[in-house]
Parts: structure tokens; C-alpha cells; sequence
């Protein structure tokens, strides 16, 4: 077997991964489409030397075979970052070729934006967290397409009704007066949107037994605000506090620090940082509007800050920013 020291990128899709293994002067020692299974890439690049480190593109299905080249090969392989990924593509002269020997020349030198490869059961929860989240947006469709169709009818329901409690949907299913067509079209919602609510139901279900023996899960609820849902966001999209070195860190990744548009002279922000996950940035917004309503130190804060002239969405972005700084220290000290 080969000793020399090489180092490798991998270009992944779905039928075959682009691997390019480099020397340490960055001359190409091999670069060819492999079948995507570990073995095949490990075979191919220790037959050309002791791989070093290895890169792949952040992308659908890259993290389980780059856990499988951790756990089985003992590899050390570090994922691009999804945003550099996607400029790569947007490349005028692109091929899978290039990507793979580019992925590998910047591991090479260490320019490679990283992420952290998040372990199995953390991919796991994610993907129990986010087909929770797609249910819960399908539940939010039907209740929009039904309220269009009450709309659009022109039935109104009584004043003492509040929305999609047993009362009122037991109104719109018996007593709303709609056309022939209309009541069919209605029971099919209704029909859609139990069904949903009773997916969302065991959802929640299966993330309390996933979750049930964590003890991360278990210190958040255990924090003000925090109920079951926004703990298991928090834990399946942020995994382990202490990968990050602070809380300014942790929240640039939960998108709720100002985005600096500087140029030259000219200092400005335009909003809040842009890339986040949608869905833990929102949780952490809907965490502070909870903490403004609840809790007398954040309210104090989201009081001196409208004084300030603040509009009501930079004033929540700034409990929210705040929190999740706390919060962070909070964590770490647990993990330690």
C-alpha cells in the first residue's frame, strides 16, 4: 500500500461520487466518478496514498457518507459549507471534475468553510423535527384554503366562536351556509385537516420517546419560555452548544444578529443575518415574543428599547438576540 500522505475531495450526487486525491504540493494523484458507497471511495483513494483528510459538499446525503467514512474507514473528513457550495455551482465552467479537485486543493491549504458533521441520532431528531415542521405548514394551508372558502361564500361565524376550537369547526361542518359544491369541498378540508392534526399528534409523540433519556432536552425545558417543541428545535438544529466558542456565535447561527452592510465609510445593518435555518430562527422570535408577554426582566428590556424609539421587530429581534446569548451560557455550563 502506498504511504504517501494525500488528502481528498468528494463531489456527491446521488449515483456516483467525484473523488480527486491530491498530494501535499497539490499535484493530482487520482480523479474519477466512484460508486457511492464507502468502500468503493476508500479503495480508490488508498490505493493512491494514506489519506490525511478528506472534504465533501454539504449537500442531501452527504452527511451519512461522511459519517460512514468517520465511523468505518477512520477517516477525517469535514463538510463545505452549504453556502460556498452553492456559489461553487453557480461556477460559468462547471464540472463534477473541477468541483471535486477544488473541494480538495482548499482542504488542502485549510480555506475550506466548514460545518459541523452533526452525529446520527442529532440527524435523526432533526429529521423527526423538520417532517413535523412540514405537517404543521400543511395544517396551516388547509386552515387558510378553508377560511378563503368561508370567504369566499360570504359565511361569517358567530362572534362568541373562536377560531378552529370543537364550536367552530363543528359550525362549519353543520351550519355554515354554503353552496352544494362548497359543503363538499369543505368536508374534504376538514376531513384533510384531521388527518394532518392527527399526524402532527404522533409526531410529537415519537420526538417525546427520542427525546425522553436527553438530558440537554431536559435542561432547556427546564428554562422560562421553553416548552417541549422549542426544545426539540433547539436541540435537533443547534446539537451541541459548546461547538460554538460564543454566544455571538450561536447567535449569527440562529440568524438573529444585525447583518452589516458596511461600505467604506458608510456603516449601516440590513436586517437581521440571512443565513439561518427559517425554522430556528422563528422559534427563537416566538421565544421572545412569549418572554416579552411573560417575564419581567424581558419585558423591562423590550420596554426601554421601544422608549428608545425602537420599531416593535427590532425590539423582539433584540430580546431574541439577547436570549439566546444567555442561553448559550447557560448550556455550556450543563455540558461541562
Amino acid at each position: 500500500m502506498c504511504t504517501l500522505p494525500v488528502i481528498v475531495g468528494l463531489d456527491y450526487s446521488d449515483r456516483a461520487v467525484q473523488v480527486c486525491v491530491l498530494d501535499q504540493q497539490g499535484e493530482v494523484v487520482g480523479n474519477r466518478a466512484c460508486a457511492n458507497t464507502w468502500q468503493a471511495i476508500v479503495e480508490f483513494a488508498e490505493s493512491r496514498g494514506r489519506v490525511v483528510r478528506a472534504a465533501i459538499e454539504s449537500c442531501s446525503g452527504a452527511a451519512d457518507l461522511a459519517d460512514e467514512l468517520v465511523t468505518r474507514a477512520g477517516w477525517h473528513v469535514d463538510l463545505a459549507h452549504p453556502g460556498y457550495v452553492a456559489r461553487m455551482k453557480q461556477s460559468p465552467d462547471k464540472t463534477d471534475y473541477q468541483d471535486a479537485r477544488l473541494i480538495a486543493d482548499l482542504e488542502r491549504v485549510g480555506y475550506l468553510p466548514r460545518v459541523w458533521l452533526a452525529p446520527e441520532p442529532i440527524r435523526e431528531l432533526r429529521r423527526l423535527v423538520r417532517y413535523r415542521q412540514q405537517l404543521v405548514e400543511q395544517r396551516r394551508a388547509v386552515k387558510l384554503r378553508i377560511r378563503a372558502l368561508l370567504r369566499e361564500q360570504r359565511c361569517r361565524p358567530p362572534d362568541t366562536l373562536s377560531p378552529w376550537t370543537r364550536a367552530w369547526l363543528s359550525w362549519a361542518e353543520k351550519d355554515a351556509e354554503l353552496s352544494a359544491q362548497g359543503q363538499w369541498i369543505l368536508a374534504r378540508h376538514l376531513q384533510e385537516l384531521r388527518r394532518v392534526v392527527d399526524d402532527i399528534r404522533q409526531a410529537e409523540k415519537r420526538l417525546q420517546e427520542a427525546t425522553t433519556d436527553d438530558p440537554l432536552v431536559a435542561s432547556l425545558r427546564q428554562q422560562r419560555g421553553i416548552g417541549p417543541v422549542t426544545a426539540w428545535i433547539l436541540r435537533a438544529e443547534i446539537g451541541r452548544f459548546d461547538r460554538f466558542r460564543t454566544g455571538k456565535q450561536l447567535a449569527r447561527f440562529c440568524g438573529t444578529s444585525p447583518r452589516n452592510a458596511s461600505s467604506g465609510e458608510r456603516v449601516a445593518d440590513a436586517g437581521l443575518i440571512r443565513a439561518a435555518s427559517p425554522t430556528l430562527r422563528a422559534v427563537v422570535i416566538e421565544t421572545a415574543h412569549r418572554l416579552i408577554r411573560t417575564d419581567v426582566r424581558w419585558a423591562q428590556l423590550a420596554a426601554q428599547l421601544r422608549a428608545r424609539g425602537k420599531p416593535a421587530c427590532v425590539t423582539v429581534a433584540a430580546v431574541a438576540n439577547r436570549w439566546i446569548r444567555q442561553l448559550y451560557q447557560q448550556m455550556v455550563e450543563v455540558a461541562a
